[in-house]
């Protein structure tokens, strides 16, 4: 008899990065607070900062901190133009990088984009036992992501192993 495990709901917070949208047009901030919603996730914070890498930092070192808070997802600079700086403001924060992450949104958005994905610079890591993900400012790269990696690694019912299952381990020492 197979035992079917209870979804585990997590504490996300999400940062829209951008220097022109307003939560009235934050279109990929909205998608990614829908989707984490449509899973049963709790979203716990929702902010919008400018492309700024302090003020980046700012804020999603304050949710680091936060020990309830169990991932960050933002959206919005990390392309290439010169205000971009998301991975800058992000990496120096990161215990550790989940590198795949990157590898793989890359080679799933190269299907929908075609050489376009190789504008992204999309990456993950992990800070003080709270996961970050670093995405695109693109509506359909949210739903990539999220869709096609976040969710199923958000759920500790993902087989044969998913990021919810190590959480007691990240601050081990």
């Amino acid at each position: 008899m197979k035992i079917e495990k209870k979804f585990i709901p997590l504490k996300i917070a999400v940062l829209t990065i951008s220097d022109t949208r307003s939560e009235n047009d934050d279109t990929s901030g909205k998608t990614l607070v829908g989707r984490i919603n449509k899973a049963e996730h709790k979203v716990v914070e929702k902010k919008i900062v400018p492309d700024d890498i302090y003020q980046i930092r700012a804020v999603v070192s304050k949710w680091i901190a936060e020990p309830s808070i169990n991932a960050i997802i933002s959206t919005g600079g990390t392309g290439v133009t010169g205000r971009d700086g998301t991975p800058e403001a992000i990496i120096p924060l990161l215990d550790k990088q989940l590198d795949g992450f990157g590898e793989v949104f890359r080679m799933i958005s190269y299907e929908e984009i075609k050489t376009s994905t190789i504008q992204s610079r999309a990456i993950a890591g992990v800070a003080n036992g709270c996961y970050i993900f670093c995405l695109p400012g693109s509506s359909s790269a949210c739903c990539t992501a999220w869709d096609k990696l976040i969710q199923a690694q958000l759920d500790h019912r993902t087989r044969p192993c998913n990021l919810v299952q190590l959480m007691p381990r990240l601050l081990e020492r």
